[in-house]
């Protein structure tokens, strides 16, 4: 796979080996002391290890910092931050998933900016992001969040885990790395997970109220590209098939189509996102798995609303039939196929719980651009429904 530079909306390097270039690019960009943040996972992985030395070979002296696990929390962020000031460092690297990249970012705004994280929250009464920020060299190990071409941090509270939102354009990470061949190892479940959030961006974008014509052709081409490839990744890590040609093609279609689904979603996302952030809040469900869990549940809430641009949705992917309702099946088989729950019966969730998922789906600013209006009792009852299996 040679390697392609793209420059939309920031400068990315896509290719199997692109992350050889780290090294070069941050030496020429004027930078010698990175902070390399990444998550406990990847820690103890190779790979850290690796992007540490491709760094040092151009003279680099990093600092390796690895405190994240789960739904990434503030105190992770200031302790983050801490690390950057005590190795005097002058930009930073961020390696792994959505939430070492969002860490990254949350990193990058407190070094320079006083007080709390969530002072600076997307809210109308926040306080600006208005002083210098470190740059940012973004390397996804995941295709998901497309954390590495988005404009936001999504930081969790440590007491409530209640999800809060840092946003700025500056945010942006100046250069993307993105290597399939880093995604090679990824395990069959977190494929599976990862995959549908990037799928889930997509089908919401799109179908997220208001126009946005540029969001809308990247996300049905971005769905083309995961129709095509999530269940081939997933194959492919179940089986252990290491770096063969096909495998690596796969990983790279799944990791363009997760940078177009981050790109897209800045139209909007939906119902799903809410009901899956409180997941997150209320049961600490990886993000992803919960948005995959949900997702059918959602479009068949949507369908009345939406029952063209889901058939648009089944006629791009080849679907027999061509509607709505073949889309949907198609959703249903594909979140099967990846092993990925049916329902959430088996987290026994009790009536004070499903309260709280409630309380912080409808709080949750997501589905306010859903493309059918959504009543605190409509999300009541797409839990219950998932609860029944």
């Amino acid at each position: 796979m040679s390697i392609s530079e793209y420059s939309f909306p920031t400068r990315i390097l896509f290719g199997a080996g692109s992350r050889q270039r780290l090294g070069a690019i941050v030496k020429e960009q004027g930078f010698s002391r990175p902070l390399l943040v990444t998550d406990s996972g990847l820690a103890a992985l190779p790979i850290p290890a690796e992007i540490a030395a491709i760094l040092a070979s151009e003279k680099a002296q990093t600092k390796v910092f690895s405190g994240i696990a789960g739904n990434p929390v503030e105190s992770q962020v200031v302790q983050g931050v801490a690390d950057y000031r005590a190795h005097e460092a002058d930009c930073i690297v961020a390696l792994g998933g959505g939430a070492p990249l969002d860490v990254a970012k949350a990193i990058a705004v407190l070094v320079n900016h006083p007080g709390g994280l969530f002072e600076y929250e997307d809210r109308a009464d926040a306080k600006p992001i208005d002083a210098v920020l470190p740059v940012i060299f973004a390397i996804p190990t995941t295709a998901g969040t497309g954390s590495e071409v988005g404009r936001s941090a999504v930081i969790s509270e440590d007491d409530t885990h209640i999800k809060r939102i840092v946003f700025s354009p500056r945010l942006m990470p100046r250069v993307v790395f993105a290597d399939p061949e880093l995604l090679l190892g990824l395990p069959p479940s977190m494929t599976a997970a990862t995959g549908m959030d990037a799928l889930t961006h997509l089908i919401e974008s799109r179908l997220a109220r208001g126009h946005q014509p540029l969001c809308d052709g990247i996300a049905m081409e971005g769905l083309r590209l995961a129709a095509g490839s999530l269940r081939l990744c997933y194959d492919f890590a179940k089986a252990g098939a290491g770096a063969t040609p096909e495998h690596v093609s796969a990983r790279g279609m799944m990791l363009n189509a997760s940078m177009m689904g981050a790109v897209a979603f800045q139209k909007g996302l939906g119902v799903t996102h809410s009901l899956a952030h409180s997941l997150s809040t209320v049961l600490d469900l990886h993000h992803g798995l919960a948005n995959a869990i949900m997702l059918p549940y959602a479009m068949r809430f949507n369908l009345e609303t939406c029952a063209r641009e889901l058939g648009l949705m089944s006629q791009v992917l080849g679907l027999n039939g061509g509607n709505a309702k073949a889309f949907l099946a198609w959703l249903e088989d594909l979140r099967a196929a990846i092993e990925i729950p049916a329902g959430l019966k088996s987290y026994s969730i009790n009536s004070q719980q499903l309260d709280r998922l409630v309380q912080f789906a409808f709080a949750d600013g997501c589905h306010q651009l859903n493309p059918r209006p959504c009543t605190a009792d409509d999300m009541r009852s797409l839990f219950e429904q998932a609860l029944e299996t």
